[in-house]
């Protein structure tokens, strides 16, 4: 008797090209009717071209060619909001520039991948995105007028970004608040995300329009405030705390970037930018202080070259194992 899991199990293996991701991870996969004489898999066209449905089908009837049944494959239209099935909803914020937003964010998609859940990106820094250069892409995303399919990092982190749909990664964006709202909101409602445990949100500085776009169009599960020990960053990222506070969005914990720099000959750790201020931020936010990153030459070096990916400082594993506690934490109180 053939099984509908053994059908999902079998599809899982089936892979969009370009994207290589499954048509089970897209969420792509809409009905399957088993009779006795066939079975019939109905998958949804969302950013798929013609040959590339040609493709995928010539797929799914390989895959279920063992089961020894006829097998059709049928397509429907679909918006991408209705493929799209994410789990946390997190947005990393900042009042100040500079203080590495992008790196933690970068950070905490990399620790959650290694604990193998389904991680994604949306670049919402349209003006001054990092994320691709940081993950070393370069490649388009793919699609069609029905919607856009994320590129997916060397590890399997799917990102969205206004840097890669420029002609150069180094042309400008010059666009007015509403232009740049409009994006974000494209880069939500027309990108076939499927089915993640996390989507992460870079946002720019600031608590205007980009941060008000999230928050009040996007259901964000909570916010992450990233700060830096001097005392006039704390001061400025102090307003993105009020912001979230006021827009009701739960702040899940406040991450301090270049906490320190640990001698790599003593290990002895100095406090290059004054005192940590960390723990007195976070009980203002009244929210736990997630993790201290170090001013790591290393970290930087890989950020260059596009290697993140392979950072493996052991502050990566507790970064993404904080944010875990802290959503569980938030779900148990709701």
């Amino acid at each position: 008797m053939i099984t509908e899991e053994q059908i999902k199990a079998a599809l899982a293996k089936v892979f969009v090209p370009v994207v290589e991701q499954s048509v089970a991870d897209l969420n792509l996969v809409r009905n399957i009717a088993i009779a006795k004489d066939k079975i019939t898999v109905t998958l949804a066209s969302t950013a798929l071209t013609e040959d590339v449905q040609n493709f995928v089908a010539a797929g799914v009837r390989s895959a279920l060619q063992p089961l020894k049944i006829p097998v059709a494959v049928e397509f429907l239209e679909a918006k991408p909001q209705e493929l799209n099935d994410i789990k946390n909803i997190v947005a990393v914020m900042s009042g100040k520039g500079g203080v590495g937003k992008s790196l933690v964010t970068a950070l905490l998609a990399i620790a959650l991948k290694r604990q193998r859940k389904n991680v994604g990106i949306l670049d919402a820094d349209i003006t001054g995105g990092s994320i691709p250069r940081m993950f070393g892409i370069t490649a388009r995303p793919y699609g069609s007028e029905t919607g856009l399919l994320p590129v997916v990092s060397e590890s399997g982190i799917e990102v969205m970004s206004m840097n890669l749909l420029l002609p150069q990664a180094e042309t400008a964006v010059i666009w007015r608040a509403p232009m740049l709202s409009k994006a974000i909101q494209q880069f939500w409602t027309d990108v076939v995300w499927g089915k993640l445990d996390y989507l992460l949100i870079d946002l720019p500085p600031g608590t205007a329009d980009a941060p008000l776009t999230v928050m009040q169009s996007i259901p964000i599960s909570g916010v992450i405030i990233v700060s830096t020990p001097q005392g006039l960053v704390e001061m400025i990222v102090k307003k993105a705390v009020d912001m979230a506070q006021k827009m009701e969005k739960p702040i899940l914990g406040i991450v301090e970037n270049m906490s320190y720099f640990q001698a790599p000959d003593t290990q002895k750790k100095y406090e290059l930018f004054g005192a940590s201020k960390g723990r007195s931020l976070a009980e203002a936010a009244n929210a736990p202080l997630l993790g201290q990153l170090p001013i790591d030459p290393e970290l930087a070096r890989l950020c260059d070259n596009g290697d993140i990916e392979h950072y493996a400082d052991a502050s990566v594993a507790a970064l993404g194992k904080a944010l875990q506690i802290a959503l569980e934490t938030r779900n148990k109180d709701k």
